[in-house]
């Protein structure tokens, strides 16, 4: 079990916090206003008041031997960005901090945060690649210029071992999982003796240009 806080709860932040702690985490819950707090208090291991923007009231809290702190305010950058900066001079180790465009990201890692998360960028991303192509189940930028996508067989993989489709010499991808439903089982790093199910869905790693290659030629 590992230590979260998650500060800023509006949707983002509730359903982080909530998700965690169904996960079996101990989650700490904070915000500014009491009703979130209210609404939440009995979905984590404990809620409460604050407002993080005030180093003392932050400090009261004990959030150093949190494995990760996140920073869930986006609507407004100067609170996001004063809260970052309070947690960093508390010295907490793991700041995970919600931005919601390329400079407000800069400005959050150069004063602290080790990770910095573009939700509604990288929902909007995966939802255009969805529709560019219904196989696409899900995109997540994984480094700058590469992606994973879960992909839902076409019709030419079905019946096909991973040898036989030689994914990484034609398009330069790698299958690191499969994830089969009948039964219900994770392959992770498949062999290539693996054959395609039309019930499966799999995992693949690459440069952006090669997945769009690659999704081009399997409509």
């Amino acid at each position: 079990m590992k230590q979260f806080t998650v500060i800023g709860l509006g949707n983002f932040g509730y359903y982080l916090a909530t998700n965690l702690f169904e996960k079996g985490h101990d989650v700490l819950a904070i915000d500014k206003h009491a009703n979130p707090v209210q609404e939440i208090k009995d979905k984590v291991s404990r809620a409460v008041v604050c407002d993080a923007a005030d180093p003392k009231a932050l400090s009261e809290l004990g959030l150093k031997t949190m494995d990760a702190v996140i920073v869930c305010i986006g609507s407004i950058l100067s609170n996001s960005i004063l809260v970052t900066l309070n947690l960093k001079e508390l010295g907490v180790r793991n700041i995970i901090a919600k931005a919601i465009s390329e400079p407000h990201g800069r400005i959050l890692q150069k004063i602290g945060a080790m990770d910095v998360y573009f939700p509604e960028k990288d929902s909007a991303l995966s939802l255009a690649n969805h529709l560019h192509n219904p196989n696409v189940i899900e995109y997540l930028p994984f480094l700058e210029g590469f992606s994973i996508i879960q992909l839902a067989p076409p019709r030419k993989f079905i019946g096909k071992t991973l040898k036989e489709l030689d994914l990484i010499n034609r398009f330069g991808v790698q299958v690191v999982a499969i994830k089969e439903i009948i039964p219900e089982n994770i392959n992770m790093i498949p062999t290539g003796n693996f054959v395609i199910k039309d019930s499966d869905v799999v995992f693949l790693l690459g440069p952006d240009e090669s997945l769009e290659k690659l999704q081009e030629e399997a409509r």
